[in-house]
């Protein structure tokens, strides 16, 4: 009987320690870091693997490495040439520093959404609605350099931003069609007047090869009878290039001319 006592006496410390043990017992994933404090204070960082906490002195924060992304909920924003347009975003970035992510910021996830707002307002307000549409990469690397430099001292890295939808109102939108069917219009015109352009040119080159030899245009004047004749029943009665110089040459003379 005292030795079953004994015995109890000895397993129920045993007991106590081993379970002391297992509330110590940490596992630190690969994509982890622990930011560990004892009584209060920081006293270091747990890497990947197997980690032993002192019980009730010390607690570890664990903290995810991986690449975080985040939805930034629809701004509304108005652009510099005063247009009110309804945007929204998505932030990439991840913890480089797990001791700063926990030390310097209460909650860096909420932290940085409600910064990468207050940004894409900012910087969105700063541009033409024209600039917005067209320079959309350039936009979106200068919101990521700005947040960037402010998630700095918190240990995040701002790897990439990007503006998913802008929304424009229905009145802006018909603005947008109107000008670009009246842009289309302009160039329609300006190539069909290029065709009218290079086509007299062609012409003049070709009026100065027939005029370099009569025989060529007595050609060409057959070449077009036949091309009359062939589209149907008709009847053509030609007239030789040599009776008609001769008639313009009477008409063009002096006498005809005064009288």
């Amino acid at each position: 009987m005292n030795d079953f006592f004994g015995a109890l006496g000895l397993l129920v410390p045993l007991g106590f320690l081993v379970l002391a043990f297992l509330s110590g017992v940490r596992i630190v994933n690969e994509y982890e870091n622990g930011v560990v404090f004892r009584l209060g204070r920081f006293v270091g960082l747990k890497r990947a693997g197997f980690r032993w906490i002192i019980p009730f002195v010390e607690r570890i924060v664990i903290i995810d490495l991986r690449t975080v992304a985040r939805d930034v909920p629809p701004q509304d924003v108005i652009t510099k040439d005063n247009v009110s347009v309804k945007v929204n975003a998505v932030v990439y970035f991840r913890v480089i520093h797990a001791d700063k992510a926990v030390l310097q910021v209460e909650d860096y996830l909420y932290a940085t959404s409600q910064l990468a707002q207050t940004t894409l307002r900012a910087i969105l307000g700063q541009v033409e609605l024209d600039q917005l549409l067209s320079e959309r990469d350039r936009i979106n690397r200068e919101i990521q350099k700005v947040l960037d430099a402010h998630t700095d001292p918190w240990g995040i890295k701002v790897s990439n931003v990007e503006v998913k939808h802008i929304d424009l109102p229905v009145e802006m939108q018909r603005a947008i069609a109107r000008q670009a069917e009246a842009e289309r219009e302009r160039r329609a015109k300006i190539i069909a007047a290029e065709g009218e352009h290079q086509a007299a040119e062609k012409l003049s080159l070709a009026a100065e090869v027939l005029n370099r030899n009569p025989i060529t245009l007595q050609l060409r004047y057959l070449q077009t009878l036949v091309e009359i004749t062939g589209g149907g029943n008709q009847t053509i009665i030609p007239i030789p290039l040599d009776l008609i110089r001769a008639l313009g040459i009477q008409l063009k003379s002096p006498a005809d001319i005064t009288g």
